[in-house]
């Protein structure tokens, strides 16, 4: 660690009227570690604790405050108010600024349906959650009030069933959690990112969640995934079905499920109409791709797609073109745009102030032990009412004994002060019961007022008897929640939204190719210099532009899906499409495979084999008179691997690669001017790649086999006397002249 500067005192203001200042204008060196713990820490602690995750009642600190604001100002029952009073008055709670405050509302609100039970009913325009670029209204121009079922938000929240805290002013109080009377942290979604940790907890039927709690409540080794089904998103869509998935995240907290769009064809327009999405993206976010597939021609079913939502709903409309199969387009689509997504979850809530990763039976046990708790203290509160109220009775009670008595005390005091005191000696009362005897009003001092009074003194003790064994017994706490989860489900409950779709009902489509298929002509020349050419662009220009010194060794006619294996000097076969290089000129050099492929440095390309459906054979002639007979489909890869070693034989210098497909006859040249002629039905097929091959023609002494070639049914007539009975055989001598004008293809 550095030393820190020793540093001169600062000399003090020459004018006396100026105030020092200890320390000022001095600087201290201090570790980089150091200030990010002073400094940084704090607000990491303060992102995660207070801002960013919610905690067991399912609701964020911004959350609460809003909606504590709107509960205190009558918004439950009332009338709506303009959005912006809900705004002001809610930060005297929340000191973040009117907009997060706003757009904390909009989620809530009903009109933006990112909820599956809003909280918030509103008037106006509120955005939609399926949508990025529609704006929601200024709060000026909105209307809120609180929806029915945030009143089970705030059930006996003022008979301190919940604690209270000072605001950030000391103004006023605001609750640390609210009481809810349902596991609302499941049953709205609830996204937060705060300092290296996030939490994302999706939402779930709240009919099936209060089943589920009460079922748990009852058995705690409940199967949940028999009651609760899986997450219920407001978009709807579809759920495919994956149980271990669900029951991964139902443990751990921890994983994704899969949704997918719901739609219909309209015969009749030729259209499919879209009117569900994934919760998890939005309608922009689904043209844009589509707009780019039909781009970049990976798709060309499509000749128009728009957005049709409108105030009876979501619809989004793609146009086909005719004998367009709708059903294997949006196979397609769903594999290629957000038509089919994935929400991620991550159960990530605060649990006594600290962030926590829980699946759905923790979240579900931790909910019913804060709610066990509220209604303890509910019960207490009430308790300790109803006997304060009891106290006050049974002194009344006294009262009624001798009414006249309590009469002549009052009016025979001289002091008003000594009242309550003589009250206290003339009836054996206390301080208490004196003082509420005291303040009776004359016209109530007769016996019926009294009778009827003290006639609720055997309920009330009998309610208190019933109180104190609640206390005493969590079962019948337990009975209490079941109740109220039960009244919960039957009153706000609603059918699923997003229904399953089980993946094995569905037939099991072919992959698809998605390459735009047209003809053209392959060329490859010596130096290892490829062009693919449509046959309109070689008609317009079929002047080859070469390096110098270079040729063209293979030309082919194919199409832009054919598959092309690049055979290499260093028995390496590289794999690609045609579709992977672009559409050239004739007046260009056209791209180096080398580069465009990676090979090894120094590697060079020996030979090009197109192909479409892996058919044919291969035959390897190597310059010891061998050749190899290896099925083309030996080369065919399930895992589309682009590199394969050990290609070919490598005993021998490799003299040609012939692709075949059926026997045929071949015809050999050596060094020392001898020919023969054999037909590959010889050879036997090889297993492996790398077979050395089979002796085909006997060499003498430093010779080598310089030529190959598959001879055609017009040469062959020419070829006959250089034909083998059997192999391997030495050939015939042949004229330079003769082979090689017979070997002119």
């Amino acid at each position: 660690m550095a030393k820190p500067r020793k540093t001169k005192e600062a000399p003090k203001a020459a004018n006396p009227q100026n105030a020092y200042i200890e320390g000022a204008g001095l600087t201290v060196e201090e570790r980089i570690t150091e200030t990010l713990r002073k400094n940084f820490m704090p607000y990491a602690m303060s992102a995660i604790v207070s801002r960013a995750l919610p905690e067991i009642d399912g609701f964020k600190p911004s959350h609460r405050k809003l909606l504590y604001t709107m509960y205190k100002m009558g918004l439950l029952s009332g009338a709506r108010t303009k959005s912006a009073n809900v705004v002001g008055q809610t930060m005297r709670l929340n000191p973040h600024g009117d907009a997060a405050i706003y757009e904390t509302m909009v989620r809530m609100a009903r009109g933006n349906e990112s909820l599956l039970h809003p909280y918030v009913d509103s008037k106006g325009n509120f955005g939609k959650v399926y949508s990025r670029d529609m704006a929601y209204a200024a709060p000026r121009y909105t209307e809120v009030k609180l929806e029915a079922i945030a009143s089970e938000l705030f059930a006996d929240i003022d008979k301190e069933t919940v604690d209270f805290v000072p605001n950030y002013d000391n103004t006023t109080t605001e609750p640390t959690l609210l009481p809810a009377t349902f596991p609302s942290v499941l049953v709205n979604a609830n996204v937060g990112i705060a300092v290296s940790m996030a939490s994302n907890v999706c939402p779930f039927n709240l009919a099936e969640v209060c089943e589920t709690t009460v079922a748990l409540i009852r058995n705690p080794e409940h199967d949940l995934l028999s009651t609760l089904r899986g997450p219920d998103f407001p978009t709807g869509a579809f759920l495919i079905w994956d149980e271990e998935e669900l029951r991964r995240i139902y443990e751990t907290g921890r994983g994704s499920v899969k949704l997918r769009a719901k739609w219909n064809y309209d015969k009749s327009a030729n259209c499919i109409e879209v009117t569900q999405i994934p919760y998890s993206t939005t309608v922009e976010a689904i043209i844009e791709k589509i707009v780019e597939l039909v781009k970049v021609k990976k798709i060309s079913e499509i000749t128009n797609i728009r957005d049709e939502t409108d105030i009876t709903g979501f619809k989004l409309t793609i146009d086909l073109k005719r004998g367009i199969d709708p059903d294997r387009l949006m196979q397609k689509l769903f594999k290629l745009t957000p038509l089919q997504d994935s929400a991620a979850c991550n159960f990530n809530i605060l649990i006594a102030g600290m962030p926590k990763v829980m699946g759905v039976r923790e979240i579900l046990e931790e909910w019913i032990a804060f709610r066990t708790e509220c209604i303890r203290r509910r019960v207490y509160f009430d308790l300790h009412k109803k006997m304060d109220k009891l106290h006050l009775l049974e002194g009344l009670e006294k009262i009624l004994l001798d009414i006249d008595k309590a009469i002549k005390i009052v009016r025979e005091t001289e002091e008003e002060s000594e009242v309550v005191s003589n009250l206290m000696i003339g009836f054996g009362i206390d301080a208490v019961q004196a003082e509420y005897v005291a303040e009776i009003k004359l016209r109530h001092l007769n016996r019926e007022y009294i009778l009827n009074r003290t006639h609720e003194i055997e309920q009330l003790r009998r309610d208190i008897a019933e109180m104190e064994e609640i206390l005493r017994d969590v079962k019948k706490i337990r009975k209490i929640m079941v109740d109220e989860l039960k009244r919960v489900a039957e009153k706000y409950g609603q059918p699923r939204r997003t229904l399953f779709l089980d993946p094995t009902d569905e037939p099991e489509a072919a992959p698809e190719d998605d390459t735009p298929d047209y003809p053209v002509h392959l060329f490859l020349s010596a130096e290892g210099y490829f062009k693919k050419i449509t046959p309109q662009s070689l008609r317009m220009s079929s002047e080859q532009k070469l390096k110098e010194g270079d040729v063209l060794t293979q030309q082919f006619e194919g199409t832009n899906r054919t598959e092309l294996l690049f055979f290499t000097d260093r028995q390496q076969v590289y794999k690609t499409r045609a579709a992977a290089f672009d559409d050239t000129k004739a007046s260009v050099l056209g791209d180096y495979v080398p580069v465009r492929l990676g090979f090894d440095e120094g590697e060079r390309v020996f030979s090009m084999v197109p192909t479409t459906d892996y058919s044919g054979f291969l035959l390897f002639v190597f310059e010891n008179g061998k050749a190899a007979k290896v099925p083309l489909s030996a080369y065919a890869t399930k895992t589309n691997r682009k590199k394969l070693a050990n290609a070919y034989g490598a005993k021998s210098p490799l003299v040609q690669v012939l692709w075949l497909s059926e026997d045929s006859d071949v015809l050999l040249r050596s060094s020392n001017n001898r020919a023969l002629l054999f037909s590959t039905a010889m050879l036997l097929p090889k297993t492996t790649r790398d077979s050395q091959g089979v002796q085909v023609m006997t060499l003498r002494a430093k010779a080598k086999i310089e030529y190959a070639a598959a001879v055609t049914p017009e040469q062959l007539p020419d070829l006959q006397k250089y034909r083998a009975k059997n192999i391997p055989a030495a050939g015939g001598m042949a004229r330079d002249m003769e082979v090689a004008g017979q070997l002119t293809l």
